[in-house]
């Protein structure tokens, strides 16, 4: 099983990053994938999630409005689109794949990408 984020980088506020994860090893479609992030010094936070079947999305008050979580299942991919960034959305930002019905702990996460935002 492999989960492969790229896409961060360094951005001023205001502009505009957009994540991806490539997912293998595992039957992608019927997986909610969820976006994670870790900012300095703190705990990890959800971000984002895209359902399995109806493709369902929800979002954490902080970055609704502004990103936008999508899945391409012909690709094995999930996206994050991120708009309007802020500087207190500088993180480790990580997906992980979530089986309906099972426990937590055996999600898949990938290794993270680091999203910088500053001018």
């Amino acid at each position: 099983v492999q989960l492969v984020e790229s896409g961060g980088g360094l951005v001023q506020p205001g502009g505009s990053l957009r994540l991806s994860c490539a997912a293998s090893g595992f039957t992608f479609s019927s997986y909610a994938m969820n976006w994670y992030r870790q900012p300095p010094g703190k705990e990890r936070e959800w971000v984002a999630r895209v359902n399995s079947g109806s493709g369902s999305t929800n979002y954490a008050d902080s970055v609704k409005g502004r990103f936008t979580i999508s899945r391409d299942n012909g690709k094995n991919t999930v996206y994050l689109q991120m708009n309007s960034l802020k500087p207190e959305d500088t993180a480790v930002y990580y997906c992980s794949a979530h089986r309906p019905g099972a426990s937590r702990g055996n999600d898949y996460w990938g290794q993270g990408t680091q999203v910088t935002v500053s001018s």
